[in-house]
């Protein structure tokens, strides 16, 4: 019988919360108003930095567990309008399992109504709006309770060696040295899974030094799936902050150049000093909005916008900031920067379509509908792990089968 995501919330020191409990009040309710429970913890933690690590962690916690179990304490309070304190109480009591009674009172003042039985109903349960309940049911059908409690779990922290710096082996050896223990990833080759406590990667020598990025493993596949080989021409089409193109300018090497092309130049910019600190500055162009219209490349890749919904289990609380009416939008965004990207792809090229979303609309019916439109380009088979190959060929990665994000990609090769 798998384990419920309620359950890690009994291994946190919430005696560290005794006395300190007002000073949730504030940040829990800008919270529940909409504000990004990330950067309010962020802002909390920076603010308090004599907080001993106990208790840090406990408000840490107890911030973010009501962030994400907001629905779900509710239904247990039988309250859809309970106050930020008795949700934090219920948090404790119902799902934490801690019914220390002087604890709860000065948690909850004014004294919690008594327990309910715990809801079935699978929204109520893992704390989901309907509209995405919906969409798990639609995407995943029986493994939806299964999907469901992955994304209400917190993802690994999973690293990507770059491969410019160092091998696999030496980066784990080298995280080891800075009491980091990791193992290697399943799917992706430069994939190393942190496997001790939660490190502050970014304060790591190995990080500084531009030898690891903290990359999911799924999102490193994607960027496998490209093939990319030393020398190489590659686009990336939606590059964003880059950091599957600098997993791509691994790949190329010195000889070869990798094209980011974004929108949002801020990004680029970071992707600029990204690539610098990796020792990839040489490989990566920095392109812009848009790529050369004369551009031929060997492989091109479309990272494309998407929901998101597959990226949940990063940010707690983001089920409750996305508005789905943007989502039928999408798939003619997607299939439009498909095709402009797919007339870069020299004969005998590939081109790889992705996202991070599991709902078929933005996936499946994205690649065929592009397809049909385009006979010059055939659908392969990736070289990639079968357990994340579908019956259509395509790829898919799911947090409930395989510890990753949840991806999709489509893998076509042009005709010469």
């Amino acid at each position: 019988m798998r384990p419920r995501p309620e359950e890690r919330l009994r291994e946190i020191p919430w005696h560290a919360l005794a006395g300190r409990a007002a000073a949730l009040d504030a940040p829990l309710a800008e919270i529940l108003g909409g504000a990004a429970a990330e950067r309010v913890v962020d802002r909390v933690l920076r603010g308090e930095r004599a907080l001993p690590g106990e208790a840090r962690r406990a408000f840490a916690e107890a911030l973010f567990g009501v962030a994400l179990w907001r629905r779900r304490l509710r239904a247990q309070l039988g309250d859809p309008d309970a106050p930020p304190r008795l949700l934090l109480g219920a948090l404790l009591r119902d799902l934490a399992l801690r019914p220390d009674a002087e604890m709860l009172a000065a948690l909850a003042p004014g004294a919690l109504p008594p327990p309910r039985p715990a809801p079935t109903a699978l929204a109520d349960r893992a704390s989901l709006p309907d509209w995405l309940a919906a969409e798990l049911v639609a995407a995943a059908g029986d493994e939806a309770d299964a999907l469901a409690d992955a994304l209400d779990l917190p993802g690994p922290i999973c690293l990507r060696v770059n491969l410019l710096r160092a091998t696999r082996e030496a980066a784990a050896a080298r995280l080891a040295a800075e009491g980091v223990a990791s193992r290697a990833g399943r799917l992706a080759p430069a994939c190393l899974v942190v496997t001790s406590a939660r490190p502050n990667v970014f304060g790591l020598e190995a990080h500084r030094a531009g030898i690891v990025e903290v990359q999911d493993e799924g999102s490193q596949l994607l960027g496998a799936l490209v093939g990319a080989r030393p020398g190489e021409t590659i686009l990336d089409a939606c590059a964003g902050a880059g950091g599957k193109t600098l997993l791509l300018a691994s790949d190329v090497g010195a000889a070869g150049r990798v094209f980011a092309v974004d929108p949002d130049a801020a990004r680029l910019e970071r992707l600029r000093v990204r690539a610098a600190r990796a020792g990839a500055g040489p490989s990566v162009v920095i392109q812009g909005a848009a790529a050369p219209e004369a551009l031929r490349a060997d492989r091109v890749l479309v990272d494309a916008p998407c929901s998101e919904l597959g990226a949940l289990r990063r940010g707690p609380d983001q089920r409750w900031r996305i508005d789905p009416a943007g989502f039928a939008a999408l798939p003619a965004l997607q299939l439009g920067i498909l095709a402009r990207a797919a007339r870069h792809v020299r004969p005998g090229g590939r081109l790889v379509y992705a996202t991070c979303t599991f709902r078929r609309q933005e996936d499946e019916e994205v690649a065929l509908a592009f397809e049909a439109g385009h006979p010059e380009y055939v659908r392969v088979a990736p070289a990639a792990d079968p357990a994340v190959i579908t019956g259509e060929r395509f790829v898919r990665t799911w947090p409930h089968r395989h510890g990753t994000d949840g991806f999709f990609a489509a893998v076509w090769e042009r005709r010469g």
